[in-house]
């Protein structure tokens, strides 16, 4: 079986905190601070004849991201709490995604996919 998906890949200004950073060594990340954070947003399509424009869909991730997320004082997206996998999560579900990586300063990433349930046999639960 073969299976069709575009990827598309941004980049946004972002700032963010980890409140309850229990680890002594990075107690800064629990002030905010400011990433570049990249996004890249794998979509399964139907077809090989782009049934998903590749810049009106990274234009749709832009604008949703930029109606909920920006600041006006800061100037960027301002995600408060909220860890990569975290805004990976929002944008699977949103955008009904295949996977979502969200990295920061394209040092560190947080991925989130889906996964195929796995059958022992016809009787059986997914594992």
């Amino acid at each position: 079986m073969i299976k069709t998906s575009i990827i598309v890949k941004l980049k946004v200004e972002g700032i963010h905190c980890w409140k309850n950073c229990p680890i002594e060594e990075v107690k800064y990340l629990r002030d905010l601070h400011r990433h570049t954070f990249g996004i890249a947003c794998k979509k399964e399509v139907n077809h090989d004849d782009r049934d998903v424009e590749f810049i009106e869909f990274k234009h749709k991730i832009q604008d949703y991201l930029n109606k909920k997320y920006f600041d006006t004082k800061f100037k960027c997206l301002l995600f408060n709490s909220m860890s990569c996998e975290m805004i990976a999560k929002e944008l699977m579900d949103e955008f009904d995604l295949e996977m979502c990586s969200v990295d920061e300063d394209d040092e560190f990433y947080g991925v989130v996919e889906k996964v195929e349930p796995v059958y022992v046999n016809s009787n059986s639960n997914p594992i």
